[in-house]
């Protein structure tokens, strides 16, 4: 039977993986996918799951697209908004101390990170762009959660524009989930994940619900037999409480499914038309994006976009500029004011796995918010990707990356100082 379980370590429990550095896993160096057809031990497959195994992921998180059905997010015809640029060549140099205590420069701390691609905006202008292995800028990158922030946009322009209340019930607009656990569930509970699940997002959990419903979506190949669900309605209609709603923050890619979900049928038009539509044609972006489906057509709005960095710097800079872009408002001022002032420390607090690395940070509408003097606020998704917003430095950051940790525990410790770094080197200039 075909081992679609998540990769796992074969070191003992008591010791940490060591992994490759980023020099020796570059997927050029070690041949993935190289020749027509490739040798068979260096082609990555769905079928085994060995496309989200280390180091196989740093060829197919550029790839995605070639693993797994999608939905084009289109873009607008005609040319593509401005990025202007005013490169500075002494940020790679420009060193920090780790939230461990290490010393190292930019440049360093993006290769311990995996980055794949990066680019850093300063006042509108490219500063620094710059890719490694697979990234390109003509390709898209899997962007896994930063998705979820695309998705709670969307609904916080609804809210403000008074198509969803947000403490409407979930099962107002979505019956068919009366019987689970988003049957006693608010609009706003969801938006700001503040649901009490029987449901585990612990990537390194081979048994933990996330994978679950990764296979009930298509996202991982389902073994012999399988006689689960095989859409991400029916995964999310089985889900079951624990816990309250509305007390605590607990982040489950399951809300934002649920959101999406409620956002078609809000409008009675597809998550990818509504990305385009509302957000993505707007922004003047160079290139489509894309979003994974079901097999019923169902946009994976938990996690499946895959985008360019520059389009992703667009609509960074967007939020930035508190909407305004490409010549014109593209969202209110009121909803990215709504997103920055961020939501409840306290609900954040309660949630394990982020003190160490986020203390004092919040969550709204599927943004995470530092609530530091610069006003940052930024979009997560596993494996490296996010875009990082500072109004006070007048500052976007993207980075894709292919780092061999899923969680946030393996970038954040470098990555949060390394930002402040930069954006502390920026507005000296």
């Amino acid at each position: 039977m075909t081992d679609t379980r998540p990769p796992q370590s074969t070191n003992p429990p008591t010791s940490p993986p060591v992994w490759p550095d980023a020099l020796s896993s570059d997927p050029r160096v070690l041949g993935w996918m190289q020749g027509s057809p490739p040798p068979a031990d260096k082609t990555i497959r769905f079928e085994d799951s060995s496309f989200l195994r280390f180091p196989q992921l740093r060829w197919s998180l550029s790839h995605l697209r070639e693993f797994v059905p999608t939905a084009a997010i289109e873009r607008a015809p005609g040319t593509p908004s401005e990025l202007p640029r005013a490169h500075r060549d002494d940020l790679d140099a420009l060193r920090f101390t780790s939230m461990h205590g290490e010393s190292m420069t930019w440049r360093e701390a993006l290769l311990r990170t995996y980055f794949d691609g990066i680019l850093v905006l300063h006042r509108g202008r490219v500063v620094q762009e710059d890719y490694f292995g697979e990234g390109a800028p003509e390709r898209g990158h899997a962007l896994f959660s930063v998705t979820k922030s695309f998705v709670g946009t969307l609904a916080e322009l609804d809210v403000h524009e008074g198509r969803l209340d947000p403490q409407q019930a979930v099962t107002e607009l979505l019956p068919e989930l009366r019987g689970s656990a988003y049957g006693n569930a608010s609009v706003r509970q969801v938006m700001d994940m503040l649901i009490g699940l029987d449901y585990s997002e612990d990537y390194a959990d081979p048994q933990a619900g996330i994978w679950d419903f990764s296979r009930a979506g298509g996202l991982l190949p389902r073994p012999a037999g399988y006689a689960g669900p095989r859409s991400y309605a029916e995964f999310l209609a089985a889900l079951r409480q624990q816990g309250e709603h509305g007390t605590a923050f607990a982040y489950k890619t399951v809300n934002t499914q649920v959101l999406g979900w409620l956002l078609e049928r809000l409008h009675g038009r597809r998550l990818a038309e509504q990305i385009s539509q509302r957000l993505w044609q707007p922004l003047g972006t160079a290139h489509d994006a894309a979003i994974s489906v079901d097999a019923t057509g169902a946009a994976f709005g938990g996690g499946g976009m895959s985008a360019t960095v520059r389009d992703l710097a667009r609509f960074g800079e967007m939020m930035r500029l508190r909407g305004r872009f490409n010549g014109h408002q593209v969202l209110p001022e009121a909803v990215v004011d709504a997103i920055a002032a961020g939501g409840q420390r306290s609900h954040f607090a309660q949630a394990e796995g982020y003190r160490a690395t986020l203390p004092g940070w919040s969550y709204r509408s599927m943004w995470w918010v530092t609530h530091n003097e610069h006003g940052a606020y930024m979009a997560r998704g596993v494996h490296g990707q996010c875009i990082y917003i500072d109004p006070a430095a007048e500052m976007v950051i993207v980075r894709t990356g292919s780092h061999p940790v899923a969680s946030g525990v393996g970038n954040d410790p470098i990555t949060l100082p390394a930002f402040a770094a930069v954006a502390e080197a920026l507005m000296q200039a």
